[in-house]
Order: C-alpha cells, then structure tokens, then sequence
C-alpha cells in the first residue's frame, strides 16, 4: 500500500524545495497538510506527483510546486490575515491556515465550495472560512489584508480586491491578455496611492470570471499579434510535414532502409509508446531486420524476463531446451510477447538464422528482472552440472527466497517489516562466485555460461527489487533499468568487441530520462540514458508514436486483456502536432543538425504519452502523460496517426509445431 506520508515527504523536498522554495513556514505547512484529501478519491494515488489534477466542476487543483512557489513570494507569516480568491479544493487555503491566523477563501463554484468547507471541517481547520461568491470583488467586510492571493488569470488585478490590501501587504496573481499568455506578479502595497510591482515569470492559470475579471463569453479572448513578433511563417505541424520523412508499408522490405543511417552504431534502441500496439511491434520487427541484414547486428534485447526470453532464443538459434523448461510469456501480461506480431518477428529470425554458422547467429535476450523463481531455477539446472557443491551451497542461499518466489511482492513487505535485507549477502555471494569461476565455466560452453551469470545477476537484483519497490517508485525503478542496462553490457562483452545489439523496450526506458520529467524531477534514471552516458554516439534512440486507434491492454494488474479504443491526443502534446501535420506514417530524425528550425521549436517542454500494460483513459492526463523535450529525449522518432492492438496468441499449441516451438503449451 502507498505510503501517502512519505510519499508527502518526497514531494516537499524534491518538488519544492529542491526547485528553489525555502521559506519553512511554507515547507512545513505543506508537510502537514494531506493534499491526499484534497482530490477525488480515485485520484489519491497521484495525489503527490507534481502536476495539476482535476477536480470537480471541471476544475484543477494547482501542481504542489506552483502552490509553494505563491505562498512564499506572498511571505506569509504567523499572525496574517489571508485573502484567496479561486479556493477550488481548498488545499492552498489548508496550507496557508497552518501558518497564518486566519484565511478567507471565495470560489464561484458553489460545490467546490461546499466541498472545500467540508474538508476544512473534517481536518480541524477551524482558522479557514470559505464562502460562494464573485472573487473579484473581495471579501470587504473581513479586510484589510495582509496577504491576497488569487489562483486565476485576469487581463488586470481587479481594483476592488487590490484596495482591501493593507499597507505593507502582498498580492501575488497572475495577470495577462489571455490565457497563454500570463505573468505571476506580486504586488507589495507601501502606502494608500504606491503599489510596487514585480515579475515573478509566465505562468498558466485557469481565467478570472467575474465583474472584474473575464467575462463567461470572453473568457478565452482573441490573442493580439505583437508587431515585435510577427507570427512564424510556419507553425509547428507544418515544419514537422516539411521534415517527415514517409514511410512506406510496414510489409515492404523497404521500410526498414530508413534506419541505415543508425547503422554504425553500437546499440540502437526502439522504443513504443505502449505495449499492446501491433504497428509497434512490427515497424522494430521491420527495423531489426534490416539491422541484422545489412549492418552485422547479432543481438536482440527485449524488455521481457531473461528464462523467458532464452526459450525464444533456443528457437531461434536452434539450440537445445534445459529439461525443466517451461512454456515461455504464462505469466502477466501474456499478450506483450505472446503475439502474432513477435511470433512472425521469431520465425523470420530463426529462418535466417538456419543459414549461418552457430557462431554467427542472432541472439534472442531478455533485459528485465520479473521472472525471480524461473531464474533460480535456471541457475541451479546450470551449477548441477557443472558444479554440484556450488549448486549445493546456492540451494541453501536460494532457499531463503524459495517462499517468496511465486510472489515477490510479499517478499518486499516482509524485508520492509524487518528492516533488512534477508537474502542479500546470499544472493550476491552467489553471483561472484560464479563470475569468479568464469573461465572454469566458459570452457564448458559460453552460452551456458552467459546463460546462467545472467540469471544469478537477475536473482540478485531482483531480490533488491522487490525490497526497495515499497520504499519509493524512483528507486526501484533506477534499479529496474540499471539491471537491464548490466545485462545488456554484459551480452555486448560477452559478445565480443564487435558485437552490436538491437534493444525492444517502451518509450520511458529508451528515452532519455535526463530530458524528462521523469529525471529532473522524479530522480530517475533509464536505459537509453545509461547507454547514452556509456556509449555517446554510438547509441540510437528511436521513440515510437500514434494519435488514435485501438490497443491491447489491462485495467488493473494480473486482470484479463481488453482491447480499447486509444483517446485521441492531448491538444497540449506532441502527438497532437504529429496528428496536426497530416502525415500517416513517418520518421522524424531529431539529431542535432538535421531541420534546426523544428528542433529549436520541439525542444521546449510538452506532454508526452506513455501507455504501458495498463490504460486507464478515465485518468490519462494525471496517469499517462508526462513532459518531456523530445528531441533532448531520441534521435528519432516513428509516427502512426492511427494504429491497432496486438492480437494475442491462441492458448493451444499449432499443429505440426516443432519440439522447440517456444509459444506451445
């Protein structure tokens, strides 16, 4: 269960004060109020990400950062008395009640305003009175103010509400000619006729209705053009159609010749913007094809298990299956490897395959770190071969995460509950002994041994895994990628120095993490950074896109597939302007150099959409989108407009299948 209290603690220090607030009053105020409490119930577990959620009456609830950053350059203090105009939910006004003496909140909304007092009411904020009515106006009979603050844009501060400012008091507002174009500025009132203004940067607030303020009709006006800055002769999703490059029929051998120029590259990452969409899972059939044809590329990564990834590559190597495999992708969510679209990727691998030396086949590996029980088994099997005293000492070691395997997550609460790390000097002893023993083992056969080192490392990490995954989502998934990122230098060494490897993953892990969200402000880190980091131009990221269509999916974890319909585009996204240049199918090469003008226009901060296994539309904004710099974050990107869901593999075994067919039962 999330722990909402640390999850508080986290929000505070890294999206708060980390980003520049420092005044205590306000950190403090913001660690004891449950923001939690704040949203509607079936947004709690987003409650502390730092972004605006919505509300009811079709409002938002302003991100944590923007409220601290407001309470600060109002400088309230103890004793205050406070004035907000637009209470929504009432968190700013909860924050500001626990530093001042009293806080007056008007909304327009009368349920946001019910609402808000009732909350007030059940947390003990009896400092906190909050009324209906038009905020333009102030609040008369309760001023003068110390401190205004009102969270909504006007074309001006509404003269009413800047006279009930006592002398010496702060306003802080956002002011603009529209909505996009809005600056926070703070008002400090030094006598009855001298108001100071300051400039505190461009902000975007839902607009001021009221006598003073917007207009219901006129709440989004026309934006006049600047005669200094004439509009652009193109806008974006025109330079975007000016530099796509088409793409022809997935089916085609020709698809896959646009990814010549990433040829000479060490490792080139392709990525998908969820993990149930078939016009994915081909285009990186299409692209790693054409790699391993034309440009010596023998290895591919998939973001899948490792025991169950190298059923896959026994087939399509040709190799011979251990005698306690199992049946490859059984466990949740099937569908992401257990589709047509790989099964035809597997067979056309296994085919070219047949044709070359064993030495020069293309692997089939998997980078993740889910599969704990099959990987200690596979370990064993390998060290009951060819040493059964160490295979001795690691059933023991193993033994004490045997009770777990079937379900690490309880693993994770018990080694939470005590406080330590039950498994951890095993599993790494177990580790280094067999990468002591390498040259030993390697005798014996180099693919066992990789095999095996493989899934020792997984054991150990894994076990770290499910440890630290209730402690805090950025750690557990910088270990996550940083295990994926080991395993792939480790089949890139073992491969030899030549060797150059394709990796299958989602957007989030192949992008650069650095350049999104996800890195500057939730700490963490990614594959495609690492490989950056390690490889500089020697690693390709390929991001993947669409705009609408159907995908394969789940709503909640271990639950039954579903195919739904995709929600078409944020206006406020990237795919929004891919969508808006009209082109069906597409690359976009990102790399510095190449269309400077649509590079220079892409890099400011958008909205980006991830999908993984679950879609939740209901919640997409706060679930599925993050910001991002796109041309920061690939060197190029692939675009569908509209794509489909995968279509999963029947549950029964195809007749005439081989001994090895990886996908029967």
């Amino acid at each position: 269960m999330l722990d909402l209290t640390h999850e508080r603690e986290r929000m505070v220090e890294r999206q708060v004060a980390r980003r520049g607030v420092k005044n205590s009053y306000v950190l403090e105020a913001m660690r004891a109020v449950p923001r939690e409490r704040f949203v509607p119930e079936g947004l709690r577990e987003f409650a502390y990400e730092d972004t605006p959620l919505p509300i009811e009456a079709g409002q938002t609830i302003s991100q944590p950062y923007i409220v601290g950053l407001m309470i600060e350059a109002a400088d309230v203090r103890p004793g205050d008395n406070v004035l907000e105009v637009g209470a929504g939910s009432g968190y700013a006004a909860a924050v500001m009640s626990r530093i001042a003496d009293r806080v007056y909140a008007i909304e327009r909304h009368d349920e946001l305003s019910r609402l808000a007092g009732a909350r007030m009411r059940r947390l003990g904020y009896d400092n906190v009175q909050i009324r209906t009515g038009d905020g333009t106006q102030g609040w008369p009979e309760a001023a003068p103010f110390d401190v205004i603050l009102v969270a909504a844009g006007g074309p001006a501060i509404p003269q009413p509400v800047k006279e009930q400012l006592d002398i010496g008091g702060r306003l802080v507002m956002p002011v603009g000619t529209s909505q996009r174009e809005q600056r926070l500025v703070k008002v400090t009132r030094h006598d009855a006729t001298h108001f100071e203004e300051e400039d505190l940067g461009g902000v975007t607030f839902v607009p001021l209705i009221g006598e003073h303020g917007w207009s219901e009709e006129a709440c989004r006006p026309a934006e006049p053009r600047s005669l200094k800055s004439p509009a652009p002769t193109r806008s974006t999703p025109e330079l975007i159609r000016a530099a796509a490059e088409p793409l022809p029929e997935l089916d085609e051998p020709a698809f896959g010749a646009l990814s010549d120029r990433f040829g000479e590259a060490r490792v080139v990452l392709l990525g998908e913007a969820s993990h149930g969409t078939s016009e994915f899972y081909r285009a990186r059939a299409a692209i790693t094809r054409r790699l391993i044809e034309r440009h010596g590329f023998t290895i591919v990564a998939v973001e899948a298990d490792w025991p169950d990834a190298a059923s896959l590559d026994r087939y399509v190597r040709d190799r011979r299956a251990p005698d306690h495999a199992e049946p490859a992708f059984r466990r949740f969510p099937t569908w992401m490897w257990r589709n047509t679209d790989v099964e035809a990727f597997i067979e056309s691998l296994r085919a070219w395959n047949l044709n070359r030396r064993l030495e020069e086949r293309t692997g089939f590996y998997g980078l993740d770190l889910y599969n704990l029980s099959a990987s200690i088994r596979a370990v064993l099997d390998y060290l009951d071969k060819v040493d059964p005293e160490a295979a001795r000492v690691a059933r023991e070691r193993y033994g004490c995460l045997t009770p777990w395997a079937k379900e690490p997550q309880a693993y994770g609460r018990m080694a939470l509950t005590h406080g330590y790390a039950q498994c951890e000097a095993g599993v790494v002893k177990m580790l280094r002994e067999l990468m002591e023993n390498r040259l030993q083992y390697f005798g014996t056969d180099g693919d066992q041994f990789l095999d095996a080192s493989a899934n020792a490392r997984l054991v150990k990490n894994a076990e770290a895994y499910y440890r630290v995954m209730y402690y805090g989502s950025a750690k557990s998934w910088n270990l996550r990628d940083t295990h994926m990122f080991e395993t792939l230098c480790a089949i890139l060494e073992a491969k030899g120095p030549n060797a150059k490897a394709v990796v299958w993953a989602h957007n989030s892990h192949i992008g650069d993490a650095s350049k999104t969200e996800m890195g500057l402000v939730r700490e963490e880190l990614n594959l495609g950074q690492l490989c950056r980091e390690r490889f500089g131009k020697g690693a390709a990221l390929i991001g993947f896109g669409t705009h609408s269509g159907t995908v394969a999916c789940a709503d909640n974890w271990d639950e039954p597939m579903q195919v739904k319909r995709v929600t078409p585009s944020r206006p406020d996204s990237y795919e929004r302007l891919a969508h808006d240049s009209h082109g069906n199918r597409f690359l976009l090469d990102l790399r510095e150099g190449m269309h400077e003008e649509l590079r220079r226009r892409l890099l400011e901060p958008r909205l980006e959409r991830f999908i993984g296994v679950i879609y939740r539309p209901e919640t997409e904004r706060w679930s599925h989108y993050s910001a991002c710099s796109l041309p920061q974050q690939f060197d190029a990107y692939v675009w569908f407009d509209e794509t489909t869901a995968v279509t999963p593999l029947p549950t029964t075994v195809r007749q005439g299948a081989e001994e090895t067919y990886p996908f029967g039962l």
